[in-house]
């Protein structure tokens, strides 16, 4: 009976001590995940509603707005209307708002009948989490958003919803670059605290 509980109290105490190890890394490493330095230029091919493959090279040329979303993701579809006014606003200027669905095509066109985007969806699944983690980024959640810059550079990930506080900001740094006020590292600074 003693060595039972023995070593029932040694497996609680392993499992605690696992936990907090856990939770430990996970508090370490979100940082690192969410505001990765990445020297190389973000790619991936995917296809839109209708099939067609496009690069996000196609965008070179303008700053990227690329959202990851899925339709049974609430924060990702109230973030739809807000990336619709900024695409719909700066249209003719610097910058395109993309949207990566990560689901199954069936339910995005069925939802983007609904929606009515008028900035590009591309259909990704795992295809668009594993070019994520081809860059060496951790896909941990949705609604999951890059920030990138005109010559195809990641300036910034940010993961949870985009509110408008935030697209004002990228709006501001995506000027500033434009300007060539700031540099890819001054972007990144700049939208280090969002």
């Amino acid at each position: 009976m003693k060595n039972q509980i023995a070593i029932s109290v040694l497996i609680i105490a392993s499992a605690i001590l696992g936990f907090y190890s856990y939770t430990r890394l996970a508090e370490d490493a979100l940082p690192i995940v969410s505001d990765p330095i990445i020297s190389e230029i973000v790619t991936f091919t995917l296809p839109d509603l209708e099939g067609n493959l496009h690069h996000l090279s196609d965008w070179d040329g303008k700053a990227r707005i690329v959202n990851f979303w899925a339709t049974w993701c609430a924060p990702c579809r109230r973030e739809i209307p807000l990336l619709k006014n900024v695409q719909a606003k700066y249209a003719e200027s610097n910058l395109q708002v993309i949207g990566v669905a990560v689901d199954f095509l069936e339910e995005v066109v069925e939802y983007a009948e609904i929606a009515e985007f008028n900035y590009p969806i591309l259909i990704g699944q795992e295809d668009a989490i594993a070019a994520v983690e081809a860059m060496g980024i951790s896909f941990i959640g949705m609604p999951f958003t890059m920030m990138v810059s005109p010559d195809g550079y990641l300036i910034k990930i940010h993961i949870g919803e985009l509110i408008k506080e935030h697209i004002e900001l990228i709006v501001e740094v995506f000027d500033q670059m434009q300007n060539a006020e700031l540099n890819l590292e001054g972007a990144r600074s700049a939208l280090q605290g969002m």
